[in-house]
């Protein structure tokens, strides 16, 4: 390998195992070595030697949810190009799954953990906080985090998205939703802090079942039953809020005139769809971008942690063409 490069074998091993201090037209020569010897390096040697995996596991609760899309593509953004290797693993939204997935992680001797959400099981907990290496928890804050903790809070995000239909001059706000983990719980505890607020009765429609467009239409049908006044919908996420939207045409129901949407997530179709949704963006790309940052610093440095633990990257609102203000309504009490 050294040879066919014209590079030490020292300058070969710095590069396969810290590129980041080797010259990019040394890199490209041993890269190119390797590509024509189809060279394998074997990992489990060079761990043992080193007591360095490279290695970084990120676990999500989906593979197939956009949500996690601009997540993932992040943790390689970062990771990838300074020599990490990134293990994904899925826990399917149940706790007990997450757990096996932690210790299946744990297995692989990573240099840090990330993980999407802050629920771990009692037993999760022990073995993250055992395992000595960093581990950051992401997508919402927690007031326990195991070590590092980025996200936002659920509760004021779902409390704003009501409020902003609420401002619009809608008193008969529903809520749909599939509360699958702990941040679609949070959504609507917030959701429901803002009827309170206004006085209005609550609407919700739910299904513990996974979330997807087809399901908003259904969630839509039975709220309109049970409350056919309704004017303005929250959607737990943007895959319900375009299947209200489509239920909508289906039916002829005008949005926003007859019917205000919002979403949560702000995946890209959701300012494509016709109209375009209003929704809550939630900074996901920076969350893992931050936690990567964090573990590179961690790792190639002294091991100290950073001074702040808890970051909160908050949220916005995003007002596109599904939400109108309604004409007539009465005026807007004081807020709490």
């Amino acid at each position: 390998m050294a040879q066919r490069a014209d590079v030490s074998p020292a300058t070969v091993s710095r590069v396969l195992r810290a590129p980041e201090k080797v010259s990019e037209p040394l890199r490209t020569r041993v890269h190119s070595a390797v590509r024509e010897l189809a060279y394998i390096p074997n990992q489990l040697a060079s761990a043992l030697a080193s007591s360095r995996t490279r290695r970084v596991a990120v676990i999500v609760p989906s593979l197939t949810n956009g949500v996690f899309d601009d997540y993932l593509r992040a943790a390689h953004d970062m990771f990838v190009p300074a020599g990490f290797q990134v293990l994904v693993l899925n826990s399917n939204y149940a706790p007990g799954h997450e757990e096996k997935a932690i210790a299946t992680a744990l297995g692989q001797y990573p240099e840090a953990i990330i993980l999407a959400g802050i629920d771990q099981t009692a037993q999760a907990k022990r073995s993250l906080r055992q395992a000595g290496i960093p581990v950051v928890q992401t997508m919402e804050i927690s007031p326990d985090p195991i070590d590092i903790n980025i996200g936002l809070s659920h509760f004021d995000a779902g409390y704003a998205a009501a409020r902003y239909l609420f401002e619009l001059g809608h008193r008969n706000v529903g809520h749909i939703a599939a509360p699958l983990d702990s941040r679609a719980r949070k959504r609507a505890a917030g959701y429901m802090r803002a009827v309170k607020e206004f006085g209005a009765a609550a609407t919700v429609a739910s299904a513990d079942a996974p979330s997807s467009v087809a399901l908003g239409g259904t969630l839509l049908v039975e709220l309109m039953d049970r409350a056919p006044a309704t004017t303005a919908v929250f959607c737990g996420n943007d895959n319900l809020a375009l299947g209200v939207l489509f239920e909508c045409q289906r039916r002829q129901i005008r949005v926003p005139d007859d019917l205000s949407i919002i979403g949560f997530n702000n995946l890209e179709f959701s300012g494509c769809a016709c109209p375009s949704l209003s929704t809550v963006a939630t900074p996901r790309y920076e969350m893992a971008q931050r936690a990567a940052e964090i573990i590179l610093d961690i790792v190639r440095g002294s091991g100290a942690r950073p001074e702040r633990r808890r970051i909160d990257l908050g949220f916005r609102v995003v007002k596109r063409e599904s939400t109108s203000e309604r004409a007539g309504a009465p005026a807007l009490p004081a807020r709490v």
